[in-house]
């Protein structure tokens, strides 16, 4: 597994496995198998309403010996209700006390809005004591990661933002090594988007390696040094995108890959006001 080295010293896998809409019924046993496939890096949040199912995976294949919990890097998200910094400070408590673990390899604020800067001021509290050994932020644009390193003494070790070959952020990449903020993509795939997985382009490049579009698709993005976060329910899928690291996509096949770029999000504009107000509203919800 190859490896990126963060701001702060903190080495993490550059592949990893997210839960995001997994049902809880099936996350125990799918992030068990991925465990089981080689990923280390495994990544959830608050929100997703899966830590707990989450953390019974990770004690199922530390309790076989399939791997050390050193070994593992685990990531969880603080959502909007629960930025402000004392409520913070408990729920960084809570997801430690629900996945069962003593620390987490990363934490991030996982959306901009509300409170960020007191819930900012908590992840940094409890990185100094251990509790968190990285942390960072989530779907801040550029112009907003780059207020937030000027504002904060300790600067976001990651931005977790879309990327995919319909949105590949690349001036968002060029700033993001600027400040020294590691990028990493959710949704590499686009949920399958505008044909992603029969997309002609990506299948003739596959077939140039014996590759899947899926693993092209995130061979690129190793290739740009972006973390990637693959997720599926099926072990033979999960072997499939891990399986990555015996080829190399040539300059050619990237610069093919480059011209697909659509520069908008496959999903939603974190700046426009319906998506805002949707937000709002999730949070009031979740409030409820």
């Amino acid at each position: 597994m190859q490896t990126i080295e963060l701001n702060n010293g903190v080495i993490m896998p550059q592949l990893g496995f997210g839960v995001y809409q997994i049902p809880n019924a099936q996350t125990k046993e799918a992030v068990y198998e991925a465990i089981k496939a080689g990923y280390r890096l495994i990544d959830t949040a608050s929100i997703y309403g899966n830590e707990k199912e989450t953390g019974e995976g990770i004690r199922k294949a530390v309790d076989e010996e399939i791997v050390k919990r050193e070994d593992l890097f685990i990531t969880s998200k603080l959502f909007i209700l629960q930025a402000p910094e004392d409520k913070a400070k408990e729920t960084i408590e809570k997801s430690l006390s629900v996945m069962g673990l003593d620390y987490l390899d990363l934490y991030l604020i996982h959306q901009p809005y509300g409170d960020i800067y007191g819930a900012w001021r908590a992840l940094v509290s409890a990185q100094k004591s251990g509790k968190l050994r990285a942390i960072g932020i989530s779907n801040f644009k550029s112009s907003r990661m780059i207020e937030f390193v000027g504002l904060n003494d300790v600067k976001p070790q990651i931005n977790q933002i879309e990327v995919n070959p319909w949105n590949q952020r690349i001036e968002d990449e060029e700033w993001h090594k600027k400040y020294g903020v590691q990028v990493e993509a959710w949704a590499p795939f686009a949920e399958g988007r505008h044909d992603l997985f029969s997309n002609l382009v990506l299948e003739e490049i596959g077939q140039k390696y014996g590759k899947s579009v899926g693993q092209v698709v995130l061979r690129w993005l190793m290739q740009r040094g972006i973390v990637a976060l693959a997720k599926s329910v099926r072990p033979e899928r999960m072997i499939e995108n891990i399986n990555i690291f015996d080829f190399e996509l040539s300059p050619a096949d990237m610069e093919t890959i480059a011209h697909l770029d659509m520069k908008e999000s496959a999903f939603f504009d974190h700046d426009d006001p319906q998506q805002v107000e949707w937000f709002m509203n999730r949070m009031k919800d979740t409030e409820e």
